[in-house]
């Protein structure tokens, strides 16, 4: 008798269970085709003031009871799939916005997959146009005229938003805006590129190099398939292999460098790309480059257009952007409702679905960027679409968390009324003090043969991210990484906004790179949080990189007019690391580490002054000593 019960509730379990699984299983298939089955999609070409067509795609709530507000994303990444038949599996700038319903759209951009016209990498803004000419801006304010005249049921509210290139187009849609915009959210949005993505203060993202034929290779006629390709390394150590090619000029080979004309991709890995050409050809910011920023121009950006500007503190690619950004409109728009949200992200991290937060190796916590798209960017977008659209949106001016203390703040002004400037000196014997004693200088050798890594990691990436939060024992420990550090905190220290590193360097040769990092140095007691961490770490004296950054020395006095070093002269240079906002917590300390390459996160400095290094030869490349001088400092903003 009871072995019968006993198989009796075995085969209840078993029922059970498999009834559970059906019952997922069909959840999973209606979530992922909510989209098809609440929605209906429409592709439409629209005509811009030039003639040229753009192709779009919309997609309309079946549920036609109601008006919805319009949320358009203009993408040069594709509004794929092509087809009325076939459906994104989620669209619009998260799961809510979309299942409360609104009309979502995407546009190819111009020159891009199947849209008419020619592409240009970062479009210049035209101030002055006649009747006919046309930019990104143009192009923008005709996709909306016509979307608010054409799409049924639309309630003559717009709001934009993208994430990297289409936040850029996010910012550009608020300057000389259509009338029917009323919300913008730019996130992680270029702002200027010769100090986002490709750039960092004059350096070249080497680690960046797969990626340049995305944007780079000629195409002027609609296609639904990739008309690109990207170089092949044939190898797992991107290190060695950008070593191993030497110069600059030695990766023309992937690119038909000297027949851009040609429009033609061989079979050879060969690929025309205008975009390398461009930056080849341009090593300053000159016109060229100062042409295609966008934040030159915040001041064009109505009161009628509300902005939410989104950012990752760890965001490799573009953290310069979304910051200026906001700076840009706050400083010739002050009356503008703008907002900023900087969270523990990297790049995009915003926008995913994980409950766990983590950066590389490190964990900040559960549910936060759930907790965003419900609370802060669903809320914003409902407020200027489907609400009042006040100034008074419940929603906070600086929204920012705190990744030492691992939690939100909220600030009526950005930076906080109540930082402050404090100096620390990079003192000898290792030592970072509030008070300079000295003014003798610490030597190390910058061999171009053995360039410090920016990474521990043995492999390729196509971009680079979880670099941002690595830790920096690996670099401490280099002879060519001067290292400078507090003693352990007594207490709790906040940084709470930009920091500039204004060092006293010289050298021996008559040029150079300097990359400063700011770094916190956890304790030694600590355990591991992160079932996720590479194994061969430990919590346990993490040192976690804060902020980090690079200036090319040629730039320290212009961008636009490089100039050489004069050996073994002592030097100003002044390098602007991006805001912050993280607490040193007791019992931690504050590091500095300052190097001199950073490889293949950026290219080799010859350390000999070329006119251009992308066109340096071999024999241009030379091991130089460069000093540190004690009386170099780092200016933090402090949040008393």
């Amino acid at each position: 008798m009871k072995k019968q019960l006993s198989f009796v509730l075995l085969a209840l379990l078993l029922s059970f269970s498999c009834a559970r699984k059906k019952q997922s299983a069909a959840k999973n298939i209606q979530e992922e085709n909510y989209v098809q089955n609440n929605y209906n999609k429409k592709e439409v070409k629209i005509t811009m003031r030039d003639g040229v067509k753009l192709h779009a795609t919309i997609y309309s709530p079946k549920d036609t009871s109601k008006k919805y507000p319009i949320l358009l994303q203009r993408t040069p990444y594709s509004c794929q799939p092509y087809g009325e038949d076939k459906f994104r599996k989620r669209i619009g700038p998260n799961p809510i916005l979309m299942k409360e319903g609104n009309i979502i759209v995407y546009t190819d951009v111009r020159g891009r997959w199947m849209s008419e016209g020619v592409y240009d990498n970062m479009r210049a803004y035209i101030p002055n146009k006649t009747e006919k000419q046309a930019d990104e801006t143009t192009d923008t304010y005709d996709t909306i005229d016509w979307l608010v005249k054409n799409v049924p049921n639309n309630n003559g509210n717009v709001g934009t938003w993208g994430i990297s290139y289409p936040g850029h187009y996010a910012t550009v849609s608020t300057i000389d805006a259509h009338p029917a915009l009323k919300a913008a959210s730019p996130q992680a949005c270029i702002g200027d590129f010769f100090f986002d993505d490709f750039h960092h203060n004059g350096a070249f993202l080497l680690s960046y190099f797969r990626a340049i034929s995305l944007f780079g290779t000629y195409k002027d006629q609609p296609t639904d398939s990739a008309w690109y390709s990207f170089p092949e390394m044939k190898t797992q150590d991107q290190y060695q292999f950008f070593l191993d090619k030497g110069p600059l000029k030695n990766l023309n080979e992937y690119f038909q460098y000297d027949q851009l004309d040609t429009k033609v991709v061989d079979s050879k890995n060969r690929i025309d790309d205008f975009f390398w050409r461009e930056i080849v050809e341009h090593p300053n910011y000159d016109s060229v480059w100062q042409s295609k920023g966008i934040i030159q121009h915040l001041n064009k950006v109505p009161s009628s257009v509300a902005t939410m500007v989104v950012g990752g503190w760890f965001d490799a690619e573009d953290l310069y952007g979304p910051l200026e950004t906001y700076k840009g409109i706050e400083k010739h728009q002050p009356k503008n409702y703008n907002t900023m949200v900087f969270g523990p992200w990297d790049h995009g991290g915003w926008s995913r679905n994980k409950v766990k937060n983590t950066v590389g190796n490190y964990y900040f916590g559960d549910s936060i960027s759930l907790n965003f798209q419900r609370d802060i960017e669903t809320k914003f977008f409902n407020h200027f679409l489907k609400g009042d659209g006040s100034n008074n949106s419940g929603l906070p001016e600086a929204y920012v968390f705190d990744t030492g203390k691992k939690e939100w703040q909220s600030y009526n002004v950005w930076p906080p009324k109540n930082a402050s400037k404090q100096s620390f000196f990079l003192s000898e014997n290792q030592k970072l003090s509030t008070t300079n004693t000295s003014n003798s200088k610490i030597n190390f050798v910058s061999d171009v043969k053995h360039p410090v890594p920016y990474s521990e990691d043995i492999k390729t990436v196509f971009t680079p991210r979880k670099y941002m939060t690595d830790d920096q024992r690996f670099a401490a420990r280099r002879p060519d990484v001067l290292v400078f550090e507090t003693e352990v905190l007594d207490d709790n220290f906040t940084l709470a906004g930009d920091i500039l590193a204004k060092l006293k360097v010289a050298t021996t040769g008559t040029a150079a790179d300097w990359i400063v990092k700011v770094i916190d140095v956890h304790p030694h007691d600590l355990k591991n949080d992160n079932e996720e961490m590479q194994g061969h770490l430990k919590l346990s004296n993490y040192h976690l990189m804060v902020r980090s950054e690079v200036l090319r020395g040629r730039f320290r006095n212009s961008f636009a007019k490089p100039e050489p070093f004069t050996p073994n002269k002592k030097t100003e240079v002044n390098i602007k690391l991006q805001d912050v906002f993280h607490t040193f917590k007791k019992g931690h300390k504050i590091q500095i580490q300052v190097q001199s390459t950073w490889f293949p996160l950026i290219d080799l400095n010859p350390q000999t002054y070329v006119d251009n290094i992308y066109k340096a030869d071999e024999e241009d490349f030379k091991t130089q000593t460069h000093s540190v001088f004690t009386d170099s400092s780092v200016e933090f903003t402090v949040l008393k």
